[in-house]
């Protein structure tokens, strides 16, 4: 999962600060850590993991997070199939929301949540270790 994360956002790291980077595209060990914190869900092409997303609850909400598909895979469905994953987990248990914080600058994505009924909100966070981002939410 750690592979995906790194070569899903690669292309980008230059609109990242280095810390950001980091912290977007956590090492093996960092994502094992994460494991206790949530539910993580991955799709698998062809033997190969090619896209992963994870889920933090927070109070009433589902916080989505982490979630990377491989540039090959994109467009497939990998995205709207992880997305479909977090909202049936956070209706089964009670999440009323399902929010989610992504850069400005990663278009696809933005686009993605849309299409999938997300709609941008005031909330934060604005900023991760000094790359700015936007918070999305959809109402379950």
């Amino acid at each position: 999962m750690a592979d995906v994360l790194r070569e899903a956002f690669e292309s980008y790291r230059p609109q990242y600060t280095p810390e950001a980077f980091a912290a977007t595209t956590p090492s093996a060990e960092q994502v094992r850590q994460r494991w206790h914190e949530g539910p993580v869900w991955v799709v698998v092409h062809d033997g190969r993991i090619v896209g992963t997303v994870a889920a933090v609850p927070r109070g009433h909400a589902l916080y989505m997070r982490s979630m990377g598909v491989r540039p090959a895979s994109r467009g497939s469905g990998c995205g709207r199939l992880l997305v479909e994953a977090v909202e049936r987990h956070a209706t089964a248990n009670g999440h009323r929301l399902v929010v989610l914080s992504t850069t400005p600058f990663l278009h696809p994505a933005i686009a993605l949540y849309a299409r999938c009924g997300f709609a941008r909100t005031d909330a934060g966070p604005l900023d991760l270790a000094g790359t700015p981002l936007v918070t999305m939410s959809k109402a379950l």
